[in-house]
C-alpha cells in the first residue's frame, strides 16, 4: 500500500509499521488486494504534540500486533484493547514544535514575536495564544525561564566574570543584566554566586 502525507510517500510493508499523526492529510492507495490493521488513538491519550514515525516492525512491535489481533477476535469485554492503545501512544514519540526548538537552541539573543511566528506560519497575535497553550507559559516568560537558568549555572560553574556573562547572554550593559538578574531572583548576581558557591 502506497501511503502520502503532506512531506512524504510510503510504501507501506509487512515489516514496518507507520503512526499518522493527528489532522494529517493523507491519501492511500494500493494496486494489490492486502489487509491492513489500522488502529484509531484517541487524541487524549497521546503524549503531546506527535509526528509522524514509520518503524521497523521490530519483536516489540510485532508482538504488540499479535496482541491487537487476538483482541479483535476475543468477542469478550477486555481491558486489554485500551491498556495496548495506551502501551502504543506511550510508544509514540513527541516532536518539539519548530519555534520552540529555535528558541531552546537561540535563547541567549534576542528573540522577536514575529520571527517565531513565521517559523509556525502564524500570525503574531495568534502566535503568543498558541504557544501559551504549548507551554503554560508567555514567549516572554519561557524565554526568560530560559536565560535565568543558563545564567544561574554560568554563576555557580564557571568563574567568568558578571560583564562575561552579562555578554554572553546578549545583555547591551552590566546594569541592565544586574537589573533583570535581581528583578528574578531578589539578588545581584555576585551575591548570588556567593551564596550558592
Amino acid at each position: 500500500m502506497e501511503l502520502k502525507t503532506g512531506s512524504q510517500t510510503i510504501n507501506l510493508t509487512p515489516d514496518h509499521c507507520f503512526y499518522l499523526a493527528p489532522y494529517s492529510d493523507h491519501d492511500f492507495r494500493s494496486v494489490n488486494q492486502n489487509e491492513f490493521l489500522v488502529l484509531d488513538i484517541p487524541e487524549r491519550i497521546l503524549p503531546g504534540n506527535t509526528s509522524d514515525m514509520y518503524e521497523e516492525m521490530n519483536d516489540s512491535w510485532t508482538a504488540v500486533k499479535y496482541l491487537l489481533l487476538q483482541e479483535i477476535n476475543n468477542t469478550g469485554h477486555s481491558d486489554a484493547l485500551g491498556n495496548l492503545t495506551s502501551y502504543i501512544a506511550h510508544k509514540i514519540k513527541t516532536m518539539t514544535p519548530s519555534s520552540i526548538e529555535y528558541i531552546n537552541k537561540n535563547y541567549k539573543q534576542r528573540l522577536s514575536l514575529e520571527t517565531l511566528a513565521a517559523i509556525e506560519n502564524y500570525h503574531p497575535s495568534y502566535y503568543s495564544e498558541w504557544f501559551k497553550n504549548q507551554t503554560g507559559k508567555s514567549v516572554k516568560d519561557y524565554i526568560n525561564e530560559l536565560r535565568l537558568n543558563e545564567t544561574k549555572s554560568m554563576l555557580l560553574s564557571t568563574s567568568w566574570s558578571i560583564t562575561r556573562i552579562a555578554g554572553d547572554m546578549d545583555f547591551d550593559n552590566l546594569s541592565s543584566f544586574t537589573r533583570w538578574f535581581v528583578t528574578n531572583e531578589s539578588v545581584s548576581p555576585n551575591v548570588y554566586r556567593a551564596l550558592k558557591k
